[in-house]
């Protein structure tokens, strides 16, 4: 029996094969191939790094801010730019205040509890900032909080001057800020409009 017929037959199936299936190209700006050859919009989302051939840029998604929408947990250092310019510091005393060098205990974790709302942990001493009804900060101890209190809650606004703004969600209208020799304020007597209140999260 001849090969012949058969040959001819299996280029047949390869040829309709590529035709009907392009290989999928990925490019810098994520753009995929479709089967009749036109662009489409890459079916990726945040969970996953690779869907049908669709590459996503780790790397660019967590160097932007805004993660907290997203449900990303963040480990920042919150910069004030006020008088010589300090970061928030937790300290294994309890203490928060404002340090102009940044050291391990400027290191926070920033945690979503809902949609633009976040805590402030402190990495180091494994304290988290809280906000009382007097507008005063102060440290609660992960290990003794047996439920989850809303004064560990921060609302995070982004502010025009690309700065962010943190107002407690449990006293609306008290925020986060240093003075100008980085003590911290009251939260009753400060305002989003004021740079004390003004903090840019750093890496």
């Amino acid at each position: 029996m001849s090969l012949l017929p058969l040959l001819i037959c299996g280029l047949l199936v390869q040829c309709w094969s590529s035709a009907a299936f392009p290989l999928v190209r990925t490019t810098s700006n994520v753009t995929v191939e479709s089967r009749l050859g036109q662009p489409d919009t890459p079916p990726c989302n945040g969970s996953q790094a690779w869907t049908w051939g669709c590459q996503w840029d780790q790397g660019d998604r967590l160097a932007k801010d805004g993660e907290h929408l997203m449900g990303i947990k963040r480990h920042r250092r919150l910069f004030c730019q006020v008088g010589i310019g300090f970061h928030i510091v937790v300290l294994p005393d309890g203490k928060i205040t404002g340090v102009h060098r940044v050291d391990r205990y400027s290191l926070l974790e920033m945690s979503p509890v809902e949609r633009g709302v976040v805590t402030l942990f402190g990495v180091r001493s494994g304290l988290f900032i809280a906000m009382n009804s007097s507008g005063h900060l102060y440290k609660r101890d992960v290990t003794r909080m047996f439920y989850r209190s809303t004064t560990c809650d921060f609302r995070e606004q982004l502010l025009a001057n690309h700065y962010n703004a943190y107002e407690s969600a449990a006293h609306p209208g008290m925020y986060i800020g240093l003075s100008r020799t980085g003590r911290t304020k009251r939260g009753d007597r400060v305002t989003p409009t004021m740079s004390v209140t003004h903090f840019l999260p750093r890496l």
